[in-house]
């Protein structure tokens, strides 16, 4: 396993989220000494329950539109509303949340002169018209759709983290992350993965929108994970200079349809559910596929290693076994 060469403290916004709460227990792996920073939302304590008696780990609920003082080492700012049922529900919090939470994220950075994660998203390419998406595409975005409030307030933010890279020299990572899955997702979150395995563990039909061609790429989290600690430990450049900020994407290139995927989830599961059609929402993209070139040269070869039937037996198992008992109650 990859060790970073001394334990520091880190700084985790969004860390009770899905991607949060599996990035603070690899952290903590590591040996590291973890803030967790949520303001519950959408992150869930359940999703940090195992990690409270730590002594390495410390909650603290804070939403990042305010402003913060601690003192870390590194950061890393996963905090937003990252699901189009959460995020379109109060969109202008969606925003400020992505927008003000950078700016105060990257102003406690320049404070302590630490290094500093964005979690971007493949939302920034829009409904892309080439695939796959690499990172110099530049998007085709809706900036007034339904879902702007999310894909442009991400869009704004690497755009501050790359101002404050040029203007500060600020040491900034910024990592577009493509659809990932695994245990500690929320059940009503509206993700497709979560959706499929919910409605088929309950029996109920599962809803495609539009006509079930459209492709998506699915990462299991604990690769994405490994992926981005490996992005965070890149060292600096020549004299202390910052080091390489990206954007670069994360995701799995293996494309699958929609229908492709709510059939293997009816087999994995052994449901009686049956496929339903409903018109496709506002500005859904019709493809995501990434191009990881960036990521396999930068990162000793990076790529995803666990396999969509497997990563869906590890999630089905989590949500069989721990929320739908709850979701009965």
């Amino acid at each position: 396993m990859r060790q970073y060469e001394l334990s520091k403290q880190i700084l985790v916004t969004g860390g009770a989220g899905f991607l949060g709460s599996h990035l603070c227990e690899n952290l903590l792996e590591k040996g590291h000494e973890v803030l967790c920073l949520d303001n519950l939302f959408t992150g869930i304590k359940q999703n940090i329950d195992h990690l409270r008696d730590h002594p390495c780990f410390e909650f603290l609920r804070h939403d990042v539109t305010f402003p913060l003082y601690v003192e870390v080492d590194e950061i890393y700012n996963l905090a937003c509303q990252a699901s189009p049922v959460h995020y379109q529900h109060d969109p202008v919090q969606t925003t400020k949340t992505s927008v003000h939470g950078a700016i105060n994220m990257l102003g406690l950075a320049k404070r302590l002169n630490a290094r500093i994660f964005q979690a971007s998203t493949s939302e920034v390419y829009g409904d892309p018209t080439t695939s796959p998406q690499v990172e110099s595409y530049w998007g085709n975005v809706n900036p007034i759709g339904m879902r702007s409030c999310y894909d442009e307030g991400k869009r704004c933010a690497e755009t501050l983290f790359f101002d404050y890279y040029r203007q500060h020299k600020l040491d900034i990572r910024v990592a577009r992350i493509f659809n990932t899955y695994g245990p500690r997702m929320h059940p009503n979150d509206g993700r497709v993965v979560s959706n499929f395995i919910v409605q088929a563990l309950k029996g109920e039909d599962l809803t495609l929108y539009g006509d079930g061609q459209q492709t998506r790429c699915f990462c299991y989290v604990d690769d994405l994970i490994e992926g981005i600690v490996r992005f965070m430990e890149l060292p600096e450049g020549e004299n202390g200079t910052p080091g390489f900020p990206g954007p670069i994407n994360f995701g799995d290139p293996v494309e699958v349809t929609i229908q492709q995927l709510a059939e293997k989830v009816i087999e994995l599961t052994n449901s009686r559910s049956k496929i339903v059609f409903q018109p496709l929402p506002s500005d859904d993209p019709k493809q995501r596929k990434p191009d990881i070139s960036l990521a396999r040269t930068y990162l000793d070869g990076w790529q995803p290693e666990i396999k969509l039937e497997e990563g869906l037996m590890k999630t089905i198992d989590y949500f069989d076994g721990w929320f739908l008992p709850r979701l009965s109650e």
